[in-house]
């Protein structure tokens, strides 16, 4: 399929084309804008500002008092005990001063210098950390990528989170949820030649219900799981067949009932996208067959009735009557009873249309949102707004 860095597989009108590809690596930024700030705007050094420590004046100050202390201790002696009490407090009292002084001096300098600044109730404002700027915080932001591939959306965390557009270079692009980087929630996916998905998706993968148009016409609305379609759904081809039943790894599989173009019609048993098991199969001409199937053939126990009531009974081998019985051999009534049992619940399989339709509406309004998101991103890259990605 289209806008897929595996090697791309040519459609066919089969089940195999449901086999859904890997898609792509999600972005992991090879390379991002510089968001340097002018130079008329970075942060620069009052005149004024004092280019020595702010605690060394106390220090100064506080310098006599100690060698006056010291002094009296060595020569403690020829001093009075009211005379050392006095000297210990006038030291405390300097000690006081001087931390007082340090911590006036360093809020001076930080005013002056701005490297502190606090905002109460302004939280859309942030210090840009090694930019020099103050900027507004913002959710939204436009990512380039090497490969040409962009983004546009919101950010959080240095990944894509939220909504937003991805737009793969010249190969079609994506619009809808975003979790850690990876396609989560509901979007809408969309190729170059033309082919689209709208629905579900977990971790990257087509995962829920959704519908998957082929550009040559061909489509898939249903059940899927990584990636593929798996569990109920229905294949359309662009010529006109149309399969409704239950997948598995992208292929049919399970109960399902299968109209071809021609007018036939078989109900019954799938295998690996085959008919194999048990099913009936109407031919356009009237005539049918009930019975056993190996891989697209009548094998087993069945019978084959024309238009005209004729019936040929028997164990058949790769579609040709090996060995013909009686209608009423055991064999072949309990073959018969089969296909008819697994006809019956094939036609009964309950639909998923309801589903489907409700992750269409919510896709396309996920899409929106996108679309929305990716707006303001490019209007705050032109107003030089940038996400701080550790937000």
């Amino acid at each position: 399929m289209e806008g897929q860095k595996s090697p791309r597989s040519k459609l066919a009108r089969t089940a195999s084309l449901l086999r859904s590809p890997t898609l792509r690596s999600y972005p992991h930024s090879l390379s991002t804008l510089a968001e340097e700030a002018p130079d008329d705007e970075k942060p620069t050094r009052p005149r004024h500002a004092a280019r020595s420590s702010p605690s060394f004046t106390p220090f100064l100050l506080s310098l006599p008092l100690l060698l006056l202390l010291l002094l009296i201790f060595l020569i403690k002696d020829f001093f009075p005990s009211e005379n050392l009490f006095l000297a210990s407090a006038a030291v405390a009292v300097a000690s006081v001063i001087a931390l007082l002084w340090k911590v006036f001096s360093f809020g001076r300098a930080a005013r002056r210098s701005g490297s502190v600044q606090w905002f109460i109730g302004d939280e859309d404002r942030i210090l840009r950390k090694g930019r020099g700027r103050i900027g507004r915080i913002v959710r939204e932001r436009v990512e380039f990528y090497g490969n040409g591939d962009v983004f546009e959306g919101e950010f959080h965390q240095g990944k894509c989170n939220g909504s937003g557009v991805y737009r793969f270079f010249g190969k079609g692009g994506y619009e809808g949820d975003w979790v850690d980087g990876k396609y989560d929630g509901y979007g809408v996916e969309s190729w170059a030649r033309g082919s689209r998905y709208r629905g579900q998706y977990r971790q990257g993968l087509r995962h829920g219900f959704g519908t998957y148009r082929f550009y040559n016409g061909d489509g898939y609305a249903g059940e899927w799981l990584g990636g593929q379609s798996h569990g109920s759904g229905v294949q359309t081809c662009s010529d006109g067949s149309c399969y409704a039943g239950q997948f598995k790894c992208g292929v049919k599989h399970g109960l399902g009932c299968y109209s071809f173009r021609n007018g036939d019609r078989y109900s019954g048993e799938y295998f690996g996208d085959k008919i194999h098991g048990f099913g009936v199969y109407r031919f356009a001409n009237g005539h049918c067959y009930e019975g056993s199937w190996h891989e697209g053939r009548r094998q087993g126990f069945g019978t084959y009735t024309f238009r005209n009531g004729e019936m040929r009974s028997g164990e058949w081998d790769c579609g040709v009557l090996k060995t013909p019985l009686l209608p009423s051999d055991l064999s072949v009534q309990r073959a018969i009873q089969a296909a008819r049992k697994a006809a019956e619940n094939a036609n009964l399989l309950p639909r998923v249309d309801d589903q489907v339709n409700k992750a269409v509406a919510a896709a396309n309004r996920a899409a929106t949102a996108a679309r929305v998101a990716a707006i303001k991103a490019v209007q705050n890259h032109m107003d030089g707004k940038f996400c701080d990605p550790d937000v």
